[in-house]
């Protein structure tokens, strides 16, 4: 087991990262203050056997679990759901001393998360990822948020949990295509903040592609480091956090562009640093080997660097909707691996030349 602590002022919290942590939760979880229930937002399609094994451990730190299901994916972060647990929690007398569990991957915890944030003014909540994703990236940092139809994430609060439990026993049955979705993330931090990381994913990528615990929980428990210490840093994406969005521009655009029923997110995110590499290179910040490497990289872990785009007037509209957006789109680019920067001022001219490059019309 390895514990890392988010040192953020007033509100450190751990993450544990381990196998079978699903199992000793009720005995892991700091002081729940006078919490009587546990309201279990959870991934339909994660509750078996899960589920099962989580509200005993929470049952024997003498709290009623109350489950609540929600859809798989980005189906979750909608209004709609948002407000059909909000009037769950109002139903099973949900009080502020209670808490909620985030159960399942990046989009259960953000949804979990927005109603945790709001619900009587806030009631803490417990990050259990289930998904690679989740464990490396989004369970930790206290973002929440849903969708609307004109782009991802657009209503959403910072709400840091009181506790996040990374079982990496969890990955060994995750569907591959969820699996390969969260090494985009881990190639992301990679890329832009870990070269030592990049380096041993080309060297040797064998242990983590089988699945390997030790591999796997090595791996995971590096990512949230980077992740916390990032937040440190910076808890409201004013500086160096918004290092984190490296392909994120484009692929938050491609999300919102399918529908998010396309692409899922760490596929949209590996097109997005591809692109990034290659803005990089055609505006000089960075030589055409960084694109070489990266497509390399990504390939070699089973994920697409190219495929069919939507019209590139489609994507620069989508641009405009991005949370970076000051004036201008931003965007973060690298000057080389492990040095990001953010770049203003990009003309739609020199964005649409790139994408034409990578097959938009």
């Amino acid at each position: 087991m390895d514990r890392v602590t988010v040192p953020i002022p007033g509100r450190s919290y751990e993450v544990t990262v381990g196998a079978g942590l699903v199992d000793t939760a009720g005995s892991i979880l700091p002081d729940l203050g006078r919490a009587a229930q546990a309201f279990v937002v959870v991934d339909a399609a994660v509750a078996d056997p899960w589920l099962t094994r989580l509200t005993a451990s929470l049952g024997a730190r003498s709290l009623h679990v109350v489950p609540l299901s929600v859809p798989s994916g980005e189906a979750a972060k909608t209004m709609d759901v948002y407000g059909a647990l909000l009037h769950q929690l109002a139903a099973q007398e949900a009080h502020r001393d209670d808490v909620v569990v985030a159960l399942g991957g990046g989009t259960v915890g953000d949804l979990a998360g927005f109603v945790a944030s709001t619900y009587m003014r806030g009631l803490n909540i417990v990050q259990v990822p289930t998904t690679l994703i989740g464990q490396v990236d989004a369970a930790i940092g206290g973002k929440t948020a849903v969708n609307l139809p004109e782009g991802k994430n657009l209503v959403g609060t910072f709400h840091q949990p009181l506790a996040v439990l990374c079982d990496v026993g969890a990955l060994a049955t995750l569907p591959d295509r969820d699996f390969r979705s969260g090494l985009a993330e881990v190639a992301k931090y990679g890329l832009a903040l870990d070269p030592e990381l990049l380096d041993g994913l080309e060297r040797d990528p064998g242990p983590v592609l089988a699945r390997e615990a030790r591999a796997l929980e090595a791996l995971v428990a590096r990512c949230v480091r980077i992740k916390a210490a990032t937040v440190a840093a910076d808890e409201r994406d004013a500086a160096g956090r918004l290092f984190l969005n490296y392909g994120h521009t484009l692929g938050h655009a491609l999300e919102r562009l399918d529908a998010f029923s396309g692409r899922s997110h760490g596929e949209a995110v590996a097109v997005g640093m591809v692109f990034a590499a290659r803005l990089a290179a055609s505006r000089g910040v960075a030589g055409d080997a960084l694109t070489q490497r990266t497509v390399r990289v990504l390939s070699s872990l089973g994920l697409e660097t190219d495929g069919p785009l939507p019209p590139a007037h489609d994507i620069l509209t989508a641009f405009r909707m991005d949370k970076k957006f000051h004036g201008g789109v931003r965007f973060v680019l690298l000057r080389a691996v492990g040095e990001p920067t953010v770049v203003d001022g990009v003309s739609d001219e020199e964005l649409r030349t790139v994408l034409h490059e990578m097959g938009a019309t």
